[in-house]
């Protein structure tokens, strides 16, 4: 079974159209990164394969579930993202506890989670006392809490710092070996380290799709170029 399919996927927003027939198939166990220009439709695939929106026209499949029907497909997933859907005014602790109860996982994984991103020492401060960092590798914990075979990476590394970026990278290499991966990002680098795939958006279409096997960021540039 594919963990994700998009046939002939196009969203309008009242006039606009945010993808035009876009087809893409991801599976099991891959690592693709979605690479494209701000505005190209990214955020909205995303929002579309996780539930979050439903497309105007074509099918969208998450392991073969429609995600905005089936809650227990959502059930199936991990996002990461610049927001960190973490609670300020929680610990580290009580946020993963309220994942826990939230998606029915085991509690006794929070410690091992946390000993892991290197947190436990700070399990009981609130998390509105964490840095950028920390807030990012709490929310990769919560994100993997209940052990879902996708991972959804929306541009991670937004707003962090370069030894930031390194370290969450490494923790995202290690965690996501035996998931199937679906990263935004701007940074091709990135992209290049993490993922077997690219898929570029420009202008709501699907202009590339294919492995990685040469230089990311001449394809990317010479793709979208072509594109305009």
């Amino acid at each position: 079974m594919r963990a994700v399919e998009l046939k002939d996927v196009v969203k309008r927003f009242g006039n606009f159209k945010a993808l035009d027939g876009i087809s893409l198939a991801i599976e099991e166990k891959e690592s693709v990164a979605l690479l494209g220009p701000n505005g190209a439709g990214k955020t909205t695939i995303v929002k579309l394969i996780s539930g979050l929106l439903k497309p105007t026209k074509g099918i969208v499949k998450v392991f073969g579930e429609s995600p905005w029907k089936n809650y227990g497909v959502k059930r199936m997933m991990g996002i990461v993202s610049h927001n960190t859907f973490l609670y300020d005014d929680l610990t580290a602790y009580e946020n993963l506890q309220f994942y826990c109860k939230l998606y029915d996982a085991d509690e006794n994984k929070i410690d091992e989670l946390l000993e892991f991103f290197g947190l436990k020492d700070r399990k009981h401060d609130l998390v509105r006392n964490f840095s950028r960092g920390m807030k990012q590798r709490l929310s990769i914990a919560r994100a993997i809490l209940h052990d879902p075979p996708l991972l959804i990476l929306d541009e991670p590394t937004a707003g962090l710092d370069i030894e930031g970026q390194k370290e969450l990278m490494e923790f995202i290499s290690e965690v996501g070996r035996e998931k199937t991966i679906l990263f935004t990002t701007h940074n091709v680098r990135e992209a290049e380290e993490i993922c077997d795939k690219v898929a570029i958006i420009c202008k709501g279409r699907l202009v590339h799709f294919g492995e990685i096997k040469s230089d990311l960021e001449e394809l990317y540039l010479r793709v979208v170029y072509e594109s305009v």
